[in-house]
Protein backbone atom coordinates (compact mmCIF):
# COMPACT_ATOMS: atom_id res chain seq x y z
CA UNK A 1 0.00 0.00 0.00
CA UNK A 2 2.85 2.32 0.91
CA UNK A 3 4.38 1.37 -2.01
CA UNK A 4 1.23 1.94 -4.37
CA UNK A 5 0.83 5.46 -2.77
CA UNK A 6 4.37 6.46 -3.40
CA UNK A 7 4.13 5.48 -6.82
CA UNK A 8 1.11 7.95 -7.34
CA UNK A 9 3.38 10.93 -5.72
CA UNK A 10 5.89 10.59 -7.27
CA UNK A 11 3.52 11.05 -10.72
CA UNK A 12 2.22 13.91 -9.39
CA UNK A 13 5.32 15.47 -9.05
CA UNK A 14 6.23 14.71 -12.26
CA UNK A 15 3.53 15.94 -13.96
CA UNK A 16 4.02 19.25 -12.16
CA UNK A 17 7.88 19.44 -12.41
CA UNK A 18 6.74 19.11 -16.73
CA UNK A 19 4.34 22.05 -15.71
CA UNK A 20 1.24 20.03 -17.15
CA UNK A 21 -2.48 21.78 -16.41
CA UNK A 22 -5.00 23.85 -17.85
CA UNK A 23 -2.97 26.85 -19.08
CA UNK A 24 -1.72 24.64 -21.44
CA UNK A 25 -2.32 26.26 -24.87
CA UNK A 26 -5.72 24.49 -25.95
CA UNK A 27 -5.81 26.28 -28.82
CA UNK A 28 -2.41 25.60 -30.79
CA UNK A 29 -2.08 22.01 -32.43
CA UNK A 30 -1.06 19.33 -30.12
CA UNK A 31 2.59 18.08 -30.35
CA UNK A 32 2.25 14.75 -28.35
CA UNK A 33 -1.20 12.53 -29.11
CA UNK A 34 -1.76 9.66 -26.60
CA UNK A 35 -4.85 8.03 -28.03
CA UNK A 36 -6.89 5.17 -25.80
CA UNK A 37 -9.40 4.31 -27.94
CA UNK A 38 -9.12 2.36 -31.14
CA UNK A 39 -11.53 4.73 -33.20
CA UNK A 40 -9.39 7.19 -32.02
CA UNK A 41 -6.22 5.09 -33.08
CA UNK A 42 -7.27 5.52 -36.70
CA UNK A 43 -8.48 9.50 -36.56
CA UNK A 44 -5.18 10.05 -35.26
CA UNK A 45 -3.26 7.83 -38.27
CA UNK A 46 -5.25 9.52 -40.84
CA UNK A 47 -5.49 13.17 -39.47
CA UNK A 48 -2.34 14.04 -37.30
CA UNK A 49 1.51 14.31 -38.55
CA UNK A 50 3.26 10.73 -37.54
CA UNK A 51 5.35 13.25 -35.03
CA UNK A 52 2.48 14.29 -33.38
CA UNK A 53 1.33 10.69 -32.04
CA UNK A 54 3.29 9.78 -28.92
CA UNK A 55 1.34 6.64 -28.59
CA UNK A 56 -1.65 4.59 -29.67
CA UNK A 57 -3.97 1.69 -27.94
CA UNK A 58 -2.85 -1.73 -27.66
CA UNK A 59 -5.94 -2.38 -30.29
CA UNK A 60 -4.17 -0.17 -32.80
CA UNK A 61 -2.29 -2.80 -34.50
CA UNK A 62 -5.47 -5.68 -33.86
CA UNK A 63 -6.05 -6.46 -37.63
CA UNK A 64 -9.52 -7.71 -36.59
CA UNK A 65 -10.58 -4.12 -35.35
CA UNK A 66 -8.42 -1.42 -36.66
CA UNK A 67 -8.55 -0.59 -40.32
CA UNK A 68 -4.66 0.81 -40.29
CA UNK A 69 -3.03 -1.75 -38.58
CA UNK A 70 -0.44 -1.61 -40.61
CA UNK A 71 0.53 1.94 -40.46
CA UNK A 72 -0.05 1.52 -36.74
CA UNK A 73 2.69 -0.75 -36.06
CA UNK A 74 4.97 2.12 -36.71
CA UNK A 75 4.02 3.54 -33.40
CA UNK A 76 4.41 3.15 -29.80
CA UNK A 77 1.92 1.31 -27.71
CA UNK A 78 0.23 2.05 -24.78
CA UNK A 79 -1.49 0.54 -21.62
CA UNK A 80 -4.71 1.94 -20.81
CA UNK A 81 -3.19 3.59 -16.98
CA UNK A 82 -2.06 6.70 -16.05
CA UNK A 83 1.17 5.73 -14.77
CA UNK A 84 2.39 4.95 -18.85
CA UNK A 85 0.37 8.17 -20.32
CA UNK A 86 2.10 10.44 -17.92
CA UNK A 87 6.01 10.16 -18.33
CA UNK A 88 5.08 10.89 -22.22
CA UNK A 89 3.79 14.31 -20.91
CA UNK A 90 0.87 14.21 -23.61
CA UNK A 91 -0.84 17.76 -24.52
CA UNK A 92 -3.66 15.70 -26.12
CA UNK A 93 -5.47 12.36 -24.65
CA UNK A 94 -7.72 10.79 -26.96
CA UNK A 95 -10.18 8.47 -25.02
CA UNK A 96 -14.10 6.47 -26.14
CA UNK A 97 -16.68 7.64 -23.77
CA UNK A 98 -16.58 3.86 -22.27
CA UNK A 99 -12.76 4.31 -21.77
CA UNK A 100 -11.47 3.85 -18.55
CA UNK A 101 -13.57 7.08 -16.70
CA UNK A 102 -11.22 6.51 -13.33
CA UNK A 103 -8.08 6.71 -15.85
CA UNK A 104 -9.48 9.65 -17.56
CA UNK A 105 -10.76 11.64 -14.20
CA UNK A 106 -6.83 10.97 -12.84
CA UNK A 107 -5.60 12.69 -15.72
CA UNK A 108 -8.06 15.34 -15.80
CA UNK A 109 -7.19 16.07 -12.30
CA UNK A 110 -3.66 16.38 -13.14
CA UNK A 111 -4.28 19.01 -15.51
CA UNK A 112 -3.69 16.54 -18.78
CA UNK A 113 -6.46 17.67 -21.82
CA UNK A 114 -8.58 14.92 -22.32
CA UNK A 115 -10.79 14.94 -25.08
CA UNK A 116 -13.50 12.16 -25.99
CA UNK A 117 -14.12 10.81 -29.22
CA UNK A 118 -17.58 9.08 -29.70
CA UNK A 119 -18.70 6.27 -31.00
CA UNK A 120 -20.65 7.32 -34.62
CA UNK A 121 -23.59 5.04 -35.98
CA UNK A 122 -24.07 7.00 -39.53
CA UNK A 123 -21.50 7.77 -42.17
CA UNK A 124 -23.36 11.77 -41.82
CA UNK A 125 -21.71 11.67 -38.16
CA UNK A 126 -18.57 10.04 -39.02
CA UNK A 127 -18.56 12.75 -41.98
CA UNK A 128 -18.83 15.59 -39.09
CA UNK A 129 -16.67 13.78 -36.26
CA UNK A 130 -13.64 13.20 -39.16
CA UNK A 131 -14.00 17.31 -39.83
CA UNK A 132 -13.85 18.34 -35.88
CA UNK A 133 -10.98 15.45 -35.32
CA UNK A 134 -9.14 17.13 -38.24
CA UNK A 135 -9.31 20.74 -36.53
CA UNK A 136 -8.46 19.56 -32.95
CA UNK A 137 -5.81 18.09 -34.62
CA UNK A 138 -4.73 20.90 -36.36
CA UNK A 139 -5.09 19.52 -40.03
CA UNK A 140 -8.37 20.55 -41.34
CA UNK A 141 -7.33 20.23 -44.75
CA UNK A 142 -6.49 16.65 -44.28
CA UNK A 143 -10.02 15.84 -42.68
CA UNK A 144 -11.11 17.22 -46.18
CA UNK A 145 -8.57 15.37 -48.20
CA UNK A 146 -10.59 12.43 -46.21
CA UNK A 147 -13.84 12.85 -46.67
CA UNK A 148 -13.06 13.44 -50.75
CA UNK A 149 -11.76 9.95 -50.34
CA UNK A 150 -14.75 8.82 -48.62
CA UNK A 151 -16.93 10.48 -51.58
CA UNK A 152 -14.86 8.48 -53.89
CA UNK A 153 -15.32 5.42 -52.04
CA UNK A 154 -19.31 6.09 -52.38
CA UNK A 155 -19.40 6.28 -55.90
CA UNK A 156 -17.46 3.30 -56.36
CA UNK A 157 -19.57 1.36 -54.50
CA UNK A 158 -22.90 3.11 -56.20
CA UNK A 159 -20.83 2.00 -59.72
CA UNK A 160 -20.34 -1.34 -58.73
CA UNK A 161 -21.80 -4.49 -60.27
CA UNK A 162 -24.83 -6.01 -58.12
CA UNK A 163 -26.72 -8.99 -57.44
CA UNK A 164 -30.61 -8.79 -58.02
CA UNK A 165 -31.21 -7.56 -54.36
CA UNK A 166 -33.06 -4.85 -52.07
CA UNK A 167 -32.86 -6.60 -48.41
CA UNK A 168 -29.80 -7.70 -46.37
CA UNK A 169 -28.98 -8.58 -42.83
CA UNK A 170 -25.59 -8.94 -40.84
CA UNK A 171 -26.27 -11.25 -38.65
CA UNK A 172 -23.53 -12.29 -35.87
CA UNK A 173 -22.81 -15.04 -33.18
CA UNK A 174 -26.04 -16.74 -31.84
CA UNK A 175 -28.52 -14.51 -33.80
CA UNK A 176 -27.54 -11.05 -32.94
CA UNK A 177 -28.40 -8.88 -36.03
CA UNK A 178 -27.29 -5.01 -36.86
CA UNK A 179 -30.43 -2.48 -36.63
CA UNK A 180 -31.24 0.30 -39.03
CA UNK A 181 -29.51 2.93 -36.74
CA UNK A 182 -25.90 0.95 -36.32
CA UNK A 183 -23.08 2.22 -38.41
CA UNK A 184 -23.18 -1.47 -40.43
CA UNK A 185 -26.10 -0.91 -41.53
CA UNK A 186 -25.32 3.11 -43.00
CA UNK A 187 -22.80 0.85 -45.20
CA UNK A 188 -25.31 -1.88 -46.13
CA UNK A 189 -27.83 0.79 -46.88
CA UNK A 190 -25.34 2.84 -49.36
CA UNK A 191 -24.66 -0.65 -51.29
CA UNK A 192 -29.14 0.01 -51.74
CA UNK A 193 -29.99 -2.33 -49.31
CA UNK A 194 -32.28 -2.49 -46.72
CA UNK A 195 -33.12 -4.66 -43.71
CA UNK A 196 -36.29 -7.17 -44.39
CA UNK A 197 -39.66 -6.43 -42.93
CA UNK A 198 -39.47 -7.50 -39.42
CA UNK A 199 -36.09 -7.68 -38.46
CA UNK A 200 -35.12 -5.66 -35.40
CA UNK A 201 -35.41 -1.76 -34.69
CA UNK A 202 -32.50 0.68 -33.55
CA UNK A 203 -28.90 -0.60 -33.19
CA UNK A 204 -30.34 -4.26 -33.85
CA UNK A 205 -31.33 -7.04 -31.28
CA UNK A 206 -31.45 -11.16 -31.43
CA UNK A 207 -33.20 -12.74 -34.07
CA UNK A 208 -34.47 -17.14 -33.59
CA UNK A 209 -32.88 -18.82 -36.63
CA UNK A 210 -36.90 -19.67 -37.36
CA UNK A 211 -37.45 -15.84 -37.22
CA UNK A 212 -34.16 -15.85 -39.83
CA UNK A 213 -36.00 -18.47 -42.22
CA UNK A 214 -39.48 -16.70 -42.42
CA UNK A 215 -37.78 -13.27 -42.84
CA UNK A 216 -35.72 -14.46 -45.75
CA UNK A 217 -33.42 -11.30 -46.55
CA UNK A 218 -31.88 -11.42 -50.23
CA UNK A 219 -28.69 -11.58 -48.69
CA UNK A 220 -27.07 -12.59 -45.28
CA UNK A 221 -24.03 -10.31 -44.26
CA UNK A 222 -21.57 -11.75 -41.95
CA UNK A 223 -18.44 -10.31 -40.36
CA UNK A 224 -15.92 -13.31 -41.07
CA UNK A 225 -16.89 -16.92 -42.77
CA UNK A 226 -18.05 -19.62 -40.14
CA UNK A 227 -17.60 -23.16 -41.62
CA UNK A 228 -17.91 -25.35 -39.01
CA UNK A 229 -19.85 -25.05 -35.60
CA UNK A 230 -16.68 -24.63 -33.27
CA UNK A 231 -19.00 -23.18 -30.27
CA UNK A 232 -22.40 -22.30 -29.65
CA UNK A 233 -22.44 -19.28 -30.85
CA UNK A 234 -21.61 -20.77 -34.50
CA UNK A 235 -24.19 -23.02 -34.02
CA UNK A 236 -26.49 -20.89 -35.45
CA UNK A 237 -24.61 -19.54 -38.28
CA UNK A 238 -23.79 -23.28 -39.03
CA UNK A 239 -27.62 -24.75 -38.79
CA UNK A 240 -28.26 -26.63 -42.52
CA UNK A 241 -30.83 -24.62 -42.82
CA UNK A 242 -29.32 -21.52 -42.95
CA UNK A 243 -26.86 -22.89 -45.28
CA UNK A 244 -29.05 -24.20 -47.57
CA UNK A 245 -30.47 -20.83 -48.08
CA UNK A 246 -27.35 -18.75 -48.26
CA UNK A 247 -24.72 -20.66 -49.80
CA UNK A 248 -21.55 -18.19 -50.77
CA UNK A 249 -23.55 -16.85 -53.74
CA UNK A 250 -26.02 -15.35 -51.35
CA UNK A 251 -23.40 -14.58 -48.53
CA UNK A 252 -21.32 -11.15 -48.05
CA UNK A 253 -18.66 -10.54 -45.40
CA UNK A 254 -18.29 -7.52 -43.64
CA UNK A 255 -15.21 -7.47 -41.11
CA UNK A 256 -16.01 -5.69 -37.89
CA UNK A 257 -12.35 -3.48 -38.83
CA UNK A 258 -15.20 -1.75 -41.25
CA UNK A 259 -17.83 -1.05 -39.02
CA UNK A 260 -16.61 -0.63 -35.80
CA UNK A 261 -15.32 3.23 -36.12
CA UNK A 262 -15.75 5.97 -38.54
CA UNK A 263 -12.82 7.56 -40.19
CA UNK A 264 -10.55 5.49 -42.94
CA UNK A 265 -12.25 2.20 -42.15
CA UNK A 266 -15.41 3.26 -43.92
CA UNK A 267 -13.23 3.93 -47.06
CA UNK A 268 -11.83 0.78 -46.88
CA UNK A 269 -15.24 -0.70 -45.87
CA UNK A 270 -17.12 0.73 -48.84
CA UNK A 271 -14.63 -0.39 -51.26
CA UNK A 272 -14.69 -4.13 -49.84
CA UNK A 273 -18.65 -4.18 -49.87
CA UNK A 274 -18.58 -2.86 -53.51
CA UNK A 275 -16.18 -6.51 -53.98
CA UNK A 276 -17.91 -8.49 -52.14
CA UNK A 277 -21.33 -7.16 -54.21
CA UNK A 278 -19.44 -7.67 -57.14
CA UNK A 279 -18.52 -11.39 -56.70
CA UNK A 280 -22.15 -12.06 -55.63
CA UNK A 281 -23.09 -10.50 -58.95
CA UNK A 282 -20.44 -12.82 -60.70
CA UNK A 283 -21.53 -16.20 -58.65
CA UNK A 284 -25.57 -15.72 -59.63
Amino acid sequence: MIRGRYRWLVLLAVAAVAGLGPAAAETAPPRRIVSFNVCADQLAVALADPGQIAALSPYATDTTLSAVAEEARGYRSIGWHAESTIPLQPDLVLVGPRDRSATQRLLRALGFRVVEIDFVNSIAAAREQIRQVAALLGHPERGEALLARLDAAQSRLVAAARPQATTALLVERSGYTEGPASLAAGLIAEAGLQPPPGAPGGMGGYVSLESLIMMRPDLLVLHNVVDTPRDQGSVYLTHPALKGLYPPSRRIVLPVRYTLCGGPGLVAGLDHLANELARVAADR
